[in-house]
C-alpha cells in the first residue's frame, strides 16, 4: 500500500531540512506541494512543524526505547521514528496502526526495508500516550533546565532566556514556540479584503496595529492578492518596526528581501523615493516580482558596502540574525544555531549598520531592527556601531511608538511594555507576536 501524500511530503521535507538545512516554512509552500489537497498540505503542515517543535523530547522518548543510539541510524530511520511517535503522542485523532504501518512503510521506499522491522518495534514499544499535557508540565518548571526538556528547547538558549528575562517570560517564549502561531497579513490596497472574503479567507483584526488582519482560516498562500503582491504575509511586530521608519522623502531598506516592509514604507510614503537593496540578484529580482509599486527602486548591493551617496532621511536595516524571536514560525533554527553563531552574526551586523548610518542625511533617522532575542545581536551592535561615532545618537522609540498610538495606528494598550530602555523588544508569548528589536538612531546636523 502507497504512504499518504501528506506523509510522503512531510517525511521528503524533514529530510530536506535536515540534509540542506532548508527551511521548512518556504518548502511546505514550494511549487513542489502544490498539487497537494488542502487537508493533505494542512496535514504535512502539521506533522512537519510538530516533529521540528519538538523533535528533543520526541528523541528522548525514541532513546528510551532503542537499543541502538539515534545519532548512528540513517537520517531516513529516524525522521520515519520522528514522524511516527509524534503522531501516537500528540496527534490523539490519527489511529496508532496508521502511524506506525506508514512509518514503517517511508523506510521501505526509502530503500531502507532492512529497518523495516526496527521501526515497527520501536513505535509499539512508545505507543501509549502520556496522560498529561506537554504544555501543563512546561508551566510547573522551576528552572532552566527543567524547562528546556519539557518545553524541547537547547537548554543553553533557555538558560540566556531565564537570566535575562526571567523564568516567567522565558515560559511564556517557549509555550510559544511550541504552538501554532497566528498568521498576520499587511493589505496594501482596497480590494484585495473583499476579494479574500470572497473565497472564503476570513481575516479578523490586528491585535497589535489597526492596519494588520489575522487569519482566522482559509489559506492565504494561495490566493491571488498575495500571488500578485497586494498582501504580505507579515507578522505583526515586523509591520511595526516598518512603521517606526516615520515619513521621509529618500528612504533607503538596505536588507529588503522579501519586500513586505518595503512595500509598506512605499504605501505609506507614495510620493517618496524608495530605494530597496538586497545582496543576491535572484532575491533581488524576487523583490521586483512581489514589490511593484512605482516609487519603489530595487538595487542588488551588499548592505555592507552600498552604493548610493549619503542622503537618505530614513533608512531601514533589517538585518540578517538568528531569528530566536521567530521559532513558533521557523522550529528548525534552535536545533542548528550555536552560541558561536551569535559573534559571527554580531560582526557582520556591525559592519551593515555602520554602513548603513553613512547614507544618512543630517537629520535623519535609521532604524536598526532583527527579530531575535538576544543581546549581541540587538543593543549590543548599536552600542558597537555607535561606539566613538560623532554625529550619531540613539533616540527612544516611545517617540515615534506615541504618535501611533495616539492616531490609533497603534492598538496595544500597554506602551510601555513594547520598551526595553530606549529600544523596541517585542516578546513572544507576551505580545501578540513574534519577538523584534528595534531601535531608532539619528544623525545630528
Amino acid at each position: 500500500m502507497a504512504v499518504s501524500p501528506a506523509r510522503a511530503a512531510a517525511f521528503e521535507i524533514l529530510l530536506r531540512v535536515e540534509r540542506d538545512e532548508s527551511y521548512a516554512s518556504e518548502l511546505l509552500h514550494s511549487s513542489r506541494l502544490a498539487k497537494l489537497s488542502s487537508s493533505d498540505h494542512g496535514l504535512a503542515t502539521e506533522l512537519v512543524m510538530g516533529v521540528l517543535r519538538w523533535r528533543s523530547l520526541l528523541d528522548q522518548r525514541l532513546a528510551s526505547a532503542s537499543s541502538q543510539k539515534l545519532e548512528r541510524l540513517d537520517p531516513e530511520v529516524l525522521a520515519a521514528l520522528r514522524l511516527g511517535i509524534y503522531q501516537l503522542h500528540f496527534l490523539s485523532r490519527v489511529p496508532a496502526r496508521a502511524a506506525i504501518f506508514e512509518s514503517v512503510e517511508l523506510v521501505k521506499a526509502a530503500r531502507k526495508r532492512s529497518a523495516a522491522a526496527f521501526v515497527n518495534a520501536i513505535l509499539r514499544k512508545t505507543e501509549l500516550k502520556s496522560a498529561e499535557s506537554v504544555l501543563d508540565l512546561i508551566e510547573r518548571c522551576v528552572d532552566a533546565g527543567q524547562l528546556a526538556a519539557c518545553s524541547a528547547h537547547p537548554e543553553w538558549l533557555v538558560a540566556r532566556w531565564v537570566e535575562r528575562y526571567g523564568l516567567a517570560s522565558a515560559r511564556q517564549i517557549c509555550v510559544h514556540n511550541q504552538t501554532v502561531p497566528a498568521t498576520a497579513v499587511h493589505i496594501h490596497d482596497d480590494q484585495s479584503g473583499k476579494e479574500l472574503a470572497e473565497a472564503g479567507i476570513l481575516l479578523r483584526p490586528g491585535l497589535l496595529l489597526t492596519s494588520a488582519r489575522r487569519v482566522d482560516s482559509g489559506d492565504v498562500a494561495k490566493s491571488k492578492a498575495y500571488r500578485e503582491g497586494r498582501i504580505s504575509i507579515q507578522d505583526e511586530a515586523s509591520q511595526l518596526v516598518a512603521l517606526l521608519a516615520g515619513h521621509g522623502e529618500n528612504i533607503l531598506d538596505c536588507c529588503a528581501a522579501p519586500g513586505s516592509k518595503t512595500s509598506l514604507l512605499a504605501k505609506r510614503n507614495p510620493r517618496a523615493r524608495v530605494f530597496a537593496s538586497e545582496l543576491h540578484p535572484h532575491r533581488a529580482r524576487l523583490l521586483r516580482h512581489l514589490v511593484s509599486l512605482p516609487n519603489v527602486h530595487i538595487v542588488a548591493a551588499d548592505a555592507r558596502q552600498l552604493p548610493f551617496a549619503s542622503g537618505f532621511d530614513r533608512v531601514l536595516a533589517d538585518v540578517p540574525c538568528s531569528g530566536t524571536g521567530t521559532l513558533a514560525r521557523n522550529p528548525e533554527i534552535k536545533w542548528r544555531l550555536k552560541l558561536a553563531d551569535l559573534a559571527d552574526l554580531q560582526l557582520r551586523q556591525i559592519a551593515i549598520l555602520k554602513s548603513a548610518l553613512g547614507q544618512l542625511a543630517a537629520g535623519g533617522r535609521l532604524v536598526y531592527s532583527t527579530c531575535s532575542l538576544e543581546r549581541e545581536e540587538n543593543e549590543a551592535v548599536v552600542e558597537a556601531a555607535l561606539d566613538g561615532g560623532a554625529g550619531f545618537a540613539g533616540i527612544d522609540c516611545r517617540v515615534e511608538l506615541e504618535p501611533l498610538k495616539r492616531s490609533n495606528e497603534l492598538c496595544w494598550d500597554d506602551v510601555g511594555s513594547l520598551l526595553d530602555g530606549p529600544y523596541l523588544q517585542t516578546i513572544p508569548g507576551k505580545h501578540p507576536c513574534d519577538g523584534f528589536f528595534a531601535a531608532i538612531i539619528e544623525r545630528r546636523a
